[in-house]
């Protein structure tokens, strides 16, 4: 009886770590699916960014030129479901010249459900009040990746 329940065990854990290398496999293969979408300017920010099916933020970029000053920079998802859904996301408090903006969402804040993925419908809110319009342009990247 102990052999068979350890034989039943065993077959158990090889499923899961099968299952535990699809996934991750899987993961992969969304990783290498980054979209990269991009939008630059030299007034306020406002940008939007979505795929056409669920889908999950894996990085933004942006750069700031010109003459000097910051602001805050805040992400917010514009929710299918309506405004009631509308959700401020994240923010860097100071985004302009000699502040340029890297942020990679780490592999653990991906874990279902994560606040960085998007319905399809959503859309990805940029936004930043140029403090020197004209004079400080701005270039901003989003990478999304389908979510499962």
């Amino acid at each position: 009886m102990a052999a068979e329940i350890a034989q039943i065990l065993q077959v158990a854990q090889d499923a899961l770590d099968r299952q535990e290398s699809e996934l991750q496999s899987l993961r992969a293969q969304q990783i290498r699916a980054v979209v990269v979408r991009a939008a630059t300017g030299s007034g306020d920010m406002d940008e939007l960014f979505q795929l056409d099916e669920p889908f999950r933020l894996i990085f933004l970029r942006c750069h700031h030129n010109g003459t000097s000053g910051t602001n805050p920079l805040h992400l917010s998802v514009d929710s299918a479901a309506g405004s009631a859904y509308d959700t401020r996301l994240f923010t860097v408090s100071q985004a302009g010249i000699d502040k340029d903006i890297n942020l990679r969402i780490a592999a653990d804040e991906m874990t279902e459900p994560s606040a960085w993925t998007f319905q399809a419908g959503d859309k990805l809110r940029a936004e930043w009040v140029n403090p020197d319009t004209g004079n400080i342009t701005w270039g901003l990247e989003v990478g999304l990746a389908p979510a499962s």
